[in-house]
């Protein structure tokens, strides 16, 4: 049954649903486990990941659904919603449907944004848990990545009392780190901007070495971006050891290997590579592991947790961080790539409010009430807007993928503004459904549900957009013209001597090539809407990232500490101290 999503909120209806929550015995037998294949967690139990592939390796795929989105408002384009209701209708098929999400940040959940549950009736349950830590792979990465901080400011510290004789009978090396050039800072999971640049080791010669330093949140560290490309346990150990922590005065990388922290760093994060197990508000399993940001990682769930759901469900679907334009290229030319699978269908979420955002209508600020424009219905404006929908829709067709536009329903749209889309869409050569999941759950998903089922019999010809042989900077230029539209790129001179010397360097050949740009418009400006036309991308660093053997080129400035909003969600999540039941969450 489907609860009333207009009057009762997502953490009452989350309460509702836990009621009839799976047991761990229906999950073993759901999932055909074998008992030492299941790690108690409480309600969310883990699964072993090592032995299910040993035991599955030979089973054949299922169909592999990919969820991405147009070029999203602020508020989202509801892709984790789409990817439950989805799962949902699928089961409502009677089809074996499962699926992998990512696990949501302590930064957003007490934020603006929210947890990353989905909503309404396409919802993750147990909700609580799933927002507040889960079973604890964000702690083990904060953990990790804070240990290898210790490391480094204590070696420091030592270096600057000590003299090489001494150093060298506690069994040390210089390594001469110079404290301007530190590429690393500390992490924590919350949205907190007055933590972003930080003096440590105030004090005397035992209080550590002072110097200027910085904190991100912890799903934007490097940990995370590798937990979700890391194939196995040893894939995951030796990039840990390659992460890069520093620069010599002399240029020379300083990795967590030279520290001689990686061994302990992935002592903390072992258990990490397990998914755990969560539900639709259905009952349908979905594995919630890894959580990076799709701006400056991969944003994707990981590679681990689609092979997983690839050999369990008949119909996996995962999804990607952000737009087409961001999280699908990732997926696309990195994830899919990286983890030898073929994807059969791409989902793109378009909500009728964004799509007339993008026809000119008003901003959308969270946290405000939306205009008139976006809640009447507004033909001029939806049609205009579709622009952005056949640009993104265009991009998962050059991949080979097969595509279905997913009309993601508010109460709000009208049938007009719908057959609209559609008409568009059907004009565009691709399938397009409408989906009710946020009101009606599975029952509302069935279109889509069908759309999808309909569209893996269609073959998949799945290509990257380049080969791995190709340098840097045709890679990018590519990206740009082919993906964002734009007329091509300029480089700073920095970015460019940069580009130039990783060329050069066969150790970076194999280096994925993952951009760093705004998520709220096609370009690298954040106030131009639908497809902006007759520009081009500034590209002014490159960040590296040694152990996930990411490049990183950035388009504009980013952030790795989002501030807090002035109405966060913390003002309103509290506990029933009868129950111990967490409201507020949504």
């Amino acid at each position: 049954m489907a609860w009333d999503a207009t009057v009762l909120k997502d953490w009452q209806i989350a309460e509702e649903a836990e009621k009839n929550m799976p047991t761990v015995e229906e999950l073993i037998k759901t999932l055909s486990l074998e008992k030492d294949e299941l790690i108690p967690y409480g309600r969310t139990p883990k699964v072993d990941f090592l032995k299910m592939m040993s035991r599955l390796k030979d089973k054949p795929d299922g169909n592999y659904i990919e969820v991405t989105a147009i070029t999203p408002t602020p508020l989202g384009e509801g892709k984790t919603t789409t990817t439950i209701g989805l799962i949902e209708g699928l089961a409502k098929r009677g089809m074996n449907a499962g699926g992998a999400i990512r696990q949501p940040s302590g930064g957003p959940t007490m934020n603006i944004k929210g947890t990353a549950a989905g909503g309404g009736n396409a919802l993750l349950i147990p909700m609580t848990e799933f927002s507040l830590g889960l079973t604890g792979d964000i702690n083990d990465i904060m953990n990790a990545h804070n240990l290898c901080m210790v490391a480094l400011n204590a070696r420091m510290q030592h270096e600057a009392n000590y003299t090489d004789e001494e150093l060298g009978k506690r069994g040390l090396t210089r390594l001469d780190i110079d404290p301007k050039n530190v590429e690393m800072g500390w992490i924590i999971d919350f949205a907190a901007q007055g933590l972003r640049n930080i003096i440590i080791g105030i004090g005397g010669k035992k209080d550590g070495f002072q110097m200027t330093s910085k904190f991100g949140i912890a799903v934007g560290s490097e940990l995370m971006a590798i937990l979700a490309i890391a194939k196995d346990l040893p894939d995951l150990r030796e990039r840990i050891g390659n992460i890069i922590v520093a620069y010599s005065k002399t240029g020379k990388p300083v990795t967590t290997k030279d520290l001689e922290v990686d061994g302990a760093m992935c002592a903390w994060m072992r258990n990490t590579i397990n998914p755990t197990i969560c539900y639709t508000a259905e009952g349908q399993p979905v594995m919630v592991h890894a959580g990076p940001f799709a701006n400056i990682a991969i944003g994707q769930s990981s590679i681990i947790a689609d092979r997983l759901g690839l050999k369990m469900f008949d119909y996996h679907v995962t999804e990607s961080g952000f737009a087409a334009d961001i999280g699908f290229e990732k997926f696309w030319n990195v994830k899919a790539r990286l983890g030898g699978l073929k994807p059969n269908v791409s989902v793109l979420v378009a909500t009728i409010r964004a799509l007339k955002m993008h026809g000119g209508g008003p901003s959308v600020v969270p946290g405000r009430p939306l205009p008139e424009e976006y809640t009447t219905e507004n033909l001029e404006l939806v049609e205009k807007g579709c622009i952005n929908l056949l640009h993104n829709l265009g991009i998962i067709k050059k991949s080979g993928i097969v595509p279905v536009v997913c009309i993601n329903g508010f109460y709000t749209d009208t049938q007009a503004e719908i057959d609209l889309i559609k008409k568009i869409v059907k004009a565009a050569g691709a399938r397009c459904a409408h989906s009710d999941h946020w009101l009606k759950g599975g029952d509302g998903a069935l279109e889509l549900a069908d759309a999808v089922m309909d569209a893996c019999k269609e073959e998949s010809k799945f290509k990257c957009l380049y080969p791995l042989e190709m340098p840097l900077r045709e890679r990018v230029e590519l990206i740009a013209k082919e993906v964002y539209g734009a007329d091509g790129v300029d480089w700073s001179p920095e970015a460019e001597a940069k580009a130039k010397r990783f060329e050069a360097d066969s150790h970076y050949a194999d280096f994925s090539t993952m951009m760093v740009k705004t998520h709220l418009s096609l370009s690298h400006d954040p106030t131009l809407k639908g497809v902006p036309k007759g520009w081009r991308l500034p590209i002014r660093d490159i960040l590296v990232y040694g152990g996930a053997k990411f490049l990183c080129p950035m388009a504009g400035t980013i952030t790795l500490m989002p501030g807090t909003g002035s109405d966060p969600a913390y003002r309103r999540i509290d506990v029933d101290t009868q129950t111990g039941k967490v409201s507020g969450l949504f």
